[in-house]
């Protein structure tokens, strides 16, 4: 009598606004308890209006258990709804009835048919004046190959036809299963004979250790059993075991199938793993006799990386503790010790793209108060030297760049695959785009309903190097669309570009936090770029400030931030005029001094402005 099932869509077609009706409609939430995004928990997410972390929740309805994870829509946390899918048996696609099927829509279906699981159509928001729900279906029916019949058609926000939509969840959604879940020895007879759990996602509370999040695959777990962690060799005891609803509820046992958490007082961070399988240790002798562990998840691989520093560098220890609790909650984060001369010490942090690094930065404000400086992100280089035959370096900052470009012989990029559909009238603005930004196009697709007719909406494919998307593309690409276009990429191969390094001096100061890796032939573009940002975010001084950009000893792009005078001579009534032209003099020299000795604190915020820009 259960059944786990996820909700998956592109963002902002209403999957967070959905789960509150669910919750209501179960009567898992009280009245006073109910408010809009209740499942968001983090004032990020709130503020933002997008889920940024997976939530698990369990209802009661009829007589069965539904356990319910609602995922993200945004492209960077393809990984979170990629976890959330191998742990349940059924997924609620959602498409807005506005604004038809988009980018994230076909990728989380691809990965939701890769896991094997029942997917349940459904068109939302049928309530505006402006859906086109007869036009949707005929889109969604053609994509999926479901009859029309088949799609529920619901406003989340009213709640209507929701009660339909549980009652399909109910008898679409399969049962857990054994099935494909477990590779035992023949001598053992039967699943029961063993109590195995997939860790999905995790999260540290300072005083109860590590939280794990579990979909139980085999078995049941209590609380108090000695548990075992298969990838790390760990033992600890269970110190309590329990369900959301949403909140956390602690109960007496998780059974197969079931989906909950377990409190495991662990501190040392590093014993706990996304993807590990937890078994008890009386079967650990199954283990020692070539006991197979869950399959677990593919390893994820960052593709844009950063330099993140403590603006305190008495903070440093505490900016380590905060990327460790972060990696536990997010498997997708991965950082390492990094260090420059200018900034002192910090981490290189590898991320999914730049709205996860924007919010790795602001959680670790946030949620640990350590004021943060990022550098400029990049994403992955491979460089062969001369001297090395057929060796590749991956280069993940611009300090790594080898000092003498001579000696290179081929700098690799990464290419992405993207997909972008758009109305059929706004093709021309993004082919244009495209070009400019080194794309390479490939095809066109028609999205057409299933009566053969076209919906006059394409899915334009387009091959592009993946550092052209971190810079404004995803703006430029809304304004060639007037809005309607959304995009999804996924990485596909590593090709040839010229590539150069390009630095940055503050009042004469090198500042290596933004130093950037840029082709030739943008150089100045990109420079000039960052010298305007940062001509409007730092703050004026007593003296003139100089910003400049070099490409090793040359000069490339530059400008001044006027000095901020301060009138001397405002106490003066009348007199001899040598009076004032001394203190003007003086002023003069004082600034000629502070020009020379002052240094300029550059802002976080103007760090941020350059990576957005």
């Amino acid at each position: 009598m259960i059944r786990n099932f996820c909700i998956i869509a592109h963002i902002d077609h209403g999957k967070s606004t959905l789960a509150d009706r669910l919750l209501e409609l179960t009567n898992t939430i009280s009245e006073r308890e109910k408010k809009e995004q209740i499942l968001d928990s983090m004032d990020l997410e709130r503020e933002r209006g997008i889920t940024i972390k997976m939530t698990p929740v369990r209802m009661e309805y009829n007589g069965y258990i539904l356990n319910l994870i609602d995922t993200p829509g945004h492209v960077d946390f393809t990984y979170e709804v990629s976890r959330a899918l191998a742990a349940v048996e059924g997924a609620v696609l959602i498409i807005d009835a506005t604004q038809g099927i988009q980018a994230q829509t076909l990728a989380n279906l691809y990965l939701a048919e890769g896991e094997d699981l029942t997917i349940i159509p459904v068109i939302n928001k049928i309530d505006l004046p402006f859906a086109e729900v007869e036009k949707t279906c005929a889109e969604v029916s053609a994509l999926i190959g479901v009859p029309k019949e088949e799609i529920i058609l619901i406003s989340a926000k009213t709640g209507e036809n929701v009660p339909q939509l549980l009652k399909a969840v109910i008898d679409r959604v399969p049962a857990p299963s054994h099935k494909n879940q477990l590779l035992l020895k023949r001598e053992v007879k039967s699943h029961d004979d063993v109590s195995r759990a997939l860790i999905f996602d995790s999260n540290y509370n300072q005083h109860r250790g590590v939280v794990a999040d579990i979909r139980v695959i085999d078995g049941e777990f209590s609380s108090g059993d000695t548990i075992n962690f298969y990838q790390t060799n760990f033992e600890t005891t269970i110190k309590e075991i329990g369900v959301y609803r949403p909140k956390m509820e602690a109960c007496q046992r998780l059974s197969h199938g079931e989906i909950g958490y377990i409190v495991t007082g662990i501190r040392d961070i590093g014993k706990c793993h996304v993807g590990d399988t937890i078994i008890k240790t009386q079967n650990l002798k199954l283990k020692t006799q070539n006991f197979m562990p869950l399959p677990g998840y593919k390893k994820v691989h960052p593709m844009v990386f950063a330099s993140i520093y403590p603006k305190d560098q008495h903070r440093y220890l505490d900016l380590r503790q905060a990327l460790l609790e972060l990696q536990l909650n997010d498997s997708a984060l991965q950082y390492q010790p990094a260090s420059t001369q200018a900034i002192g010490k910090g981490f290189q942090v590898g991320v999914l793209g730049l709205l996860h690094l924007d919010i790795i930065s602001e959680r670790i404000v946030r949620e640990h108060g350590v004021e943060v400086v990022l550098t400029v992100p990049q994403v992955e280089y491979r460089i062969k030297l001369k001297t090395s035959e057929d060796v590749y370096a991956v280069i993940t900052s611009p300090q790594e760049f080898p000092e003498n470009p001579s000696n290179i012989d081929v700098i690799l990029e990464p290419w992405v695959k993207m997909e972008i559909i758009t109305p059929e009238a706004h093709i021309g603005g993004i082919m244009q785009l495209s070009m400019q930004r080194r794309g390479i196009y490939t095809n066109t697709e028609y999205l057409r309903g299933s009566d053969g007719e076209g919906s006059r909406r394409v899915i334009l494919h387009f091959e592009i190097p993946f550092t052209e998307l971190l810079t404004d593309f995803y703006d430029k690409l809304k304004s060639a669309s007037s809005g309607y276009a959304s995009l999804s990429y996924d990485i596909d191969t590593f090709r040839p570009v010229d590539l150069i390094r390009v630095d940055f001096l503050v009042a004469g100061e090198l500042r290596e936090s933004l130093s950037m890796l840029v082709p030739r032939r943008e150089s100045y573009m990109r420079a000039r770029s960052v010298i305007d940002t940062l001509l409007t975010e730092i703050p004026p001084q007593m003296f003139e400030i100089r910003l400049q950009a070099a490409i090793g000893g040359k000069i490339i792009a530059s400008d001044s931030i006027r000095a901020t005078r301060k009138d001397v001579t405002a106490k003066l009534y009348g007199g001899d005029v040598t009076r004032k032209m001394k203190l003007l003099e003086k002023q003069k020299k004082g600034k000629k001094k502070m020009a020379g000795v002052g240094r300029v604190d550059i802002p976080n915020s103007a760090y941020l402005a350059v990576l957005r820009r």
